[in-house]
């Protein structure tokens, strides 16, 4: 399956999309929001394709593919945030925070 993704998005760009869910435990005030990023995917040949996916690494990742591993050098442009690439969305979830009511600095460890 992960050949067969590989094969259908090289040399072609595509839109990853999270879902975040950010919920305040004490009142139980939400924010949710979808996610996008657009990624421009590099145009491999089979036999690039078959060797990324000899690795694992693309069968252990949603949409077969990472930018933080091994896959990194296939992905050849990000029109949005990275991080959500990766699986979470920073920027978002700061956001949400604070929009319940929480400091994101209030979030570091200062101890």
């Amino acid at each position: 399956e992960a050949v067969a993704r590989w094969r259908a998005m090289r040399g072609r760009t595509g839109v990853l999309r999270t879902g975040h869910y950010v919920v305040r435990l004490d009142s139980g005030a939400s924010v949710t929001s979808v996610v996008s990023t657009t990624v421009r995917f590099a145009d491999l040949d089979d036999a690039m394709i078959e060797a990324y996916v000899g690795t694992g690494e693309p069968l252990r990742v949603a949409g077969a593919f990472t930018i933080d591993g091994i896959g990194g050098p296939f992905v050849e442009e990000l029109e949005g945030d990275h991080t959500n690439v990766v699986g979470l969305s920073l920027p978002f979830v700061r956001s949400a925070v604070e929009s319940l009511g929480v400091r994101w600095t209030d979030l570091w460890n200062r101890a």
